[in-house]
């Protein structure tokens, strides 16, 4: 079984809250975008994990894909498998990959072994494994709160711009993300988003930790410079970083940012 593993994109992030778990409280809208790593799982004689594409450092027993089957393991009688990743979505980038492919396992071993696993039965198990996985379980954008799996899909977003997404290479860890950050009220309810004119998105909507980390690394403020001689409506680092998004009411044509990895596609949501 083959399975395509979406990236997300954060419109707006703000962090409101340290919580006694040392976890965050935080606020913001989920995009899924068409930015794909490939998770292939098949019968074997031996569980075991492998993959491709970009390097994933650390120890195997760490990776979440092996994790989720782990996780099911502890619940039902789980042949083995040969979980192989093909990865291509930037790691340490605020596109929530690794979280996604998490999230994709659990999907597929339900599917494949027939759990009959309820939707919300998945995404209680994907938060046990990520503060980010519930939210692909179903993959529809989302307003975001507790430490992030807290998902409102009923958002009322209407969203028909072009996406240009650019990875400057950097990794950042959470851990490295968080450690300058000030919890605060969030400035402004993401919530109602829809209601905002897109045209005053930038001056409004913002990213808590896009200032903080572009204070440390200036390879991301030449990025988003770059981004802003495209004239988009709207600039924004994802996540905790290091990726950038800029949204175009027209396909932006032209664009050069050497060999740093850049997507660019049409963003349709209409929930």
């Amino acid at each position: 079984m083959r399975i395509n593993c979406n990236a997300k994109i954060n419109l707006g992030l703000y962090v409101t809250k340290r919580r006694e778990d040392g976890f965050h409280n935080l606020e913001s809208i989920f995009l899924p975008i068409p930015w794909y790593d490939v998770v292939d799982i098949q019968k074997a004689e031996k569980t075991s994990f492998s993959s491709s594409g970009i390097k994933i450092e650390g120890e195997i027993s760490s990776n979440l894909c092996l994790k989720a089957y782990q996780l099911l393991a502890q619940e039902f009688i789980m042949p083995p498998v040969a979980i192989h990743l093909e990865k291509n979505i930037p790691i340490g980038a605020g596109l929530g990959g690794g979280s996604s492919d998490a999230a994709c396992v659990l999907k597929g071993l339900n599917e494949m072994f027939q759990l009959n696993l309820s939707t919300d039965k998945l995404k209680q198990l994907a938060a046990k494994l990520g503060s980010d996985c519930p939210f692909f379980i179903e993959n529809k954008a989302a307003f975001v709160t507790g430490r992030g799996e807290e998902l409102n899909t009923d958002i009322n977003l209407k969203l028909n711009c072009y996406c240009l997404v650019v990875n400057p290479g950097i990794h950042i860890s959470t851990k490295e993300a968080y450690s300058n950050i000030i919890p605060q009220k969030s400035p402004f309810n993401l919530f109602t988003l829809n209601e905002l004119p897109q045209n005053d998105w930038q001056e409004t909507v913002s990213n808590d930790f896009e200032k903080v980390l572009e204070s440390q690394y200036v390879s991301l403020q030449k990025v988003k410079s770059e981004l802003q001689k495209l004239s988009p409506f709207y600039i924004s680092m994802s996540g905790s970083g290091s990726t950038y998004f800029a949204l175009f009411h027209e396909n932006p044509i032209s664009y050069d940012f050497g060999e740093l990895s850049v997507k660019c596609f049409k963003l349709t949501i209409n929930q």
